[in-house]
């Protein structure tokens, strides 16, 4: 048994070395998810994110970096939870910005983080919607409908065990708040159309 001891030790340092990692990771996932969280409530409130946008992007690329070495890590419930919110801000500023979805490569996440991140962005756009909606924007609040519409049909093409990818959930959510969405536009355009009629045949009263 010469080499028990020899065999042990480098167990042990291996093991000291991962439970620093996982610690340290921990730390970081619970940073981007608290991050994530600010940035989309900034943009709700229509606030500067840039400087919380920075600090997400850096913690990010920090985790990813950490556990290179070490992508059993990676499969970790609170990791994924966090490249998931992080995927989502990812997806909203992208549609926002330039009305289209980032690559993966651009996120540097990987496919299923990516896809649940997909999956969480039509509550986010159902908040912009019905805020629209509140500031009587109605054809804004169609555009946002119309990317829901888009993503939700990317997402039902996706049919696999949850061990794989958990969409199953995302898309009966997403259809859900696609539903009450379209209702809610729709009402929103009937009455501006009624309100419009009533403003036209007033108009015409006032004149005769």
């Amino acid at each position: 048994m010469n080499n028990l001891d020899a065999v042990i030790a480098k167990i042990e340092t291996e093991l000291d070395e991962k439970d620093q990692i996982r610690e340290i990771a921990l730390k970081s996932s619970r940073a981007i998810v608290r991050l994530s969280g600010s940035v989309l409530k900034g943009l709700h409130r229509r606030e500067d994110v840039k400087s919380q946008l920075a600090d997400l992007k850096d913690e990010a690329s920090r985790l990813s970096s950490l556990l290179g070495e070490h992508p059993d890590l990676t499969r970790t419930g609170y990791v994924e939870s966090a490249f998931q919110e992080y995927a989502e801000v990812g997806i909203v500023m992208s549609i926002l910005e330039r009305d289209d979805v980032p690559m993966l490569e651009e996120l540097g996440v990987s496919s299923a983080p990516y896809l649940l991140g997909l999956g969480d962005v039509v509550g986010e756009l159902r908040r912009f919607a019905l805020e629209e909606l509140r500031r009587g924007n109605a054809d804004q609040a169609s555009h946002f409908l119309d990317r829901m519409e888009d993503i939700y049909h990317a997402l039902i093409r996706f049919d696999y065990p949850d061990a794989i990818a958990a969409v199953k959930h995302k898309q009966d959510v997403a259809r859900s708040l696609l539903e009450k969405t379209r209702g809610d536009v729709a009402v929103a355009v009937s009455t501006r159309r009624l309100h419009d009629k009533l403003e036209c045949l007033l108009g015409k009263a006032d004149k005769g």
